[in-house]
């Protein structure tokens, strides 16, 4: 049999180009491998966005379809909404009761995300602890490999804390102790050097239409040492050729470094090339996705949702007879 793999977003805007790099073709490949099920993290997304929350379900909807777009198949994987499945509740507020604060309170993305997310109020009791709700996610299906970058590692060694905890308290080992799963990825920056960011609205969306594409890539930094035409380029520290070395073959990677270096195309030029073939790589899945309407969307999550809280239910119960709440 094989193992089973759980990894989700949180719908909180539009999917882009590193979401597409960074998870979702990965995942493409995870479900040949693994017994798959991708979460639309709502509770999560309702964490930080609760004083505005009208936007979640569009981007439930939105996510879904670039997932389906980008390959995911529900007929090799589960996919489904966490607020619909009860069992990750459930499952949280067991853990919560066993889990110390101070495990918490050191995590070092808590404290980033305090002192990086502005405009709104996250120091909240259900934001300290979303790492649990994060460990129930993963247990209520006894996931046994999590794919996550390197800043979640620390998540998911509070998920083991807490398997040990479970473990030892009740005397029976029910959970396995999930593994990250890290894959190397291409590292795309935003449009304007930053790290790429929702909040920062440097990016180019998978639903993006051409002309959108187009005139977001225009306005992208380049090397900030060529100001005319004459001058001879730097494309390893032009963000413009850090994409272009992503999307691009070999060939035009090469055409691209030769004719930056020896001044024989200007930015803008450059800039324009780049665009189309972004706009090629991503033809395919914007056509995709319009295809995949409300209703199809609305099937798929209710198919999902029953086999995930299938799933779900063998462990709460097993869980709740542990704890001393079965009937």
């Amino acid at each position: 049999m094989k193992k089973r793999l759980l990894s989700g977003m949180r719908p909180t805007g539009p999917l882009h180009l590193g979401h597409l790099f960074g998870a979702l073709e990965n995942w493409v490949k995870l479900q040949e491998e693994y017994d798959c099920l991708f979460m639309v993290a709502d509770w999560h997304a309702l964490m930080s966005e609760y004083e505005h929350p009208e936007g979640i379900k569009k981007n439930t909807y939105e996510m879904i379809r670039d997932w389906v777009a980008c390959g995911i198949d529900p007929k090799k994987s589960v996919i489904f909404q966490q607020s619909e499945v009860s069992q990750h509740l459930e499952l949280a507020m067991v853990l919560s009761i066993i889990t110390p604060l101070g495990w918490l309170e050191r995590l070092p993305t808590y404290k980033e995300q305090l002192r990086e997310i502005k405009g709104r109020d996250i120091t909240t009791y259900g934001f300290l602890g979303y790492p649990v709700l994060q460990a129930a996610d993963i247990l209520v299906y006894k996931a046994h490999k999590v794919p996550v970058g390197e800043d979640q590692k620390s998540h998911l060694e509070l998920t083991r804390e807490i398997v040990r905890k479970f473990h030892f308290l009740y005397k029976k080992e029910i959970f396995p102790e999930p593994e990250t799963l890290l894959t190397k990825v291409p590292r795309l920056l935003g449009l304007d050097n930053r790290k790429m960011s929702k909040s920062y609205d440097n990016y180019i969306a998978l639903s993006d239409s051409p002309d959108e594409i187009r005139a977001k890539v225009v306005k992208m930094i380049t090397d900030p040492k060529r100001i005319k035409l004459a001058d001879k380029g730097h494309p390893d520290v032009c963000n413009v050729f850090s994409y272009c070395k992503v999307f691009a073959d070999n060939e035009k990677i090469t055409e691209v470094h030769k004719y930056c270096t020896g001044a024989l195309k200007g930015c803008t030029e450059c800039k324009k090339d780049l665009a189309d073939i972004i706009i090629e790589r991503l033809k395919d899945i914007r056509a995709k996705r319009t295809n995949l309407k409300d209703l199809d969307v609305d099937k798929l999550l209710k198919d999902g949702n029953k086999k995930a809280a299938e799933i779900a239910g063998e462990t709460i119960s097993k869980v709740k007879e542990l704890v001393g709440l079965h009937k």
